[in-house]
């Protein structure tokens, strides 16, 4: 099976599908040099994010190696992530200036 969902950052938490993706196939990406394949526990669409590792209610979720976004529910790996289950959060850049 070919890679069918990207990773942009290691730190990511979900991954971009690149392809539609159905409940039951095998999501396969890279990680590093690494080889990764997660079941997709929903249908994916083309160009949306599945979930890579299990997200908490409340907990960031990670693409580009930076927040887009809080969970509003548990996410789980598979899971399909978009608008109906997380949500933008307000960043203070002034204060992540270094």
């Amino acid at each position: 099976m070919d890679i069918n969902a990207l990773l942009m950052d290691e730190r990511d938490n979900v991954a971009t599908c690149v392809v539609p993706v159905a409940r039951g196939q095998k999501v396969m990406y890279k990680r590093g040099d690494k080889t990764v394949t997660v079941e997709a526990a929903e249908d994916i669409p083309y160009c949306h994010k599945v979930a890579v590792t299990d997200i908490k209610k409340g907990g960031q979720v990670t693409k580009y190696g930076e927040m887009i976004g809080e969970a509003d529910t548990d996410i789980h790996v598979g899971c399909w992530v978009s608008h109906l289950n997380i949500h933008s959060v307000p960043r203070d850049y002034d204060s992540e200036l270094v």
